[in-house]
């Protein structure tokens, strides 16, 4: 008997603190084992983390997580928040890889998160939220889904 049910959606209030990300993750980790799709948990916990960076680095006020159970074996993260800029790759513009330092050759400290969420993610997307719903600002959406049902 299944005391669960297979389609719901989580949202947590998150406050703009460098721990938000960290939380975001745990959050994301509990949701996909509950629901059976542990595989997913690395990749959903990935994307949660660089959407929740965004709005904590980015956004002016609060913002929200949202996890949401899709078809089986498929899971959408989403990040609100009161900043209605769109950044690429949401917008429709893809992003390069981050380009190494010139004397380490190493990956840059910024910039790299986005990247990550159109590297792993298997679609994406987002909505921006105008005066007339009552709720500035926009939402970025990455899904990820087991390999075989993406």
């Amino acid at each position: 008997m299944q005391t669960v049910s297979p389609y719901c959606a989580y949202t947590l209030q998150l406050p703009p603190d460098p721990r938000a990300p960290s939380i975001a993750r745990g959050t994301v980790r509990h949701v996909v084992r509950a629901h059976g799709m542990g595989e997913l948990a690395d990749t959903a916990e990935l994307l949660a983390s660089e959407l929740v960076t965004n709005a904590y680095r980015h956004a002016p006020g609060p913002y929200a997580l949202r996890v949401r159970t899709l078809e089986p074996h498929r899971l959408r993260v989403g990040v609100w928040d009161n900043d209605p800029e769109i950044p690429p790759p949401f917008n429709g513009e893809l992003l390069t890889p981050p380009v190494s330092g010139p004397a380490t050759g190493a990956l840059p400290e910024c910039g790299r998160g986005l990247w990550l969420v159109q590297l792993y993610a298997d679609d994406w997307g987002a909505y921006r939220f105008g005066e007339r719903s009552g709720h500035l600002g926009k939402l970025l959406w990455a899904e990820c889904a087991l390999k075989g049902d993406a």
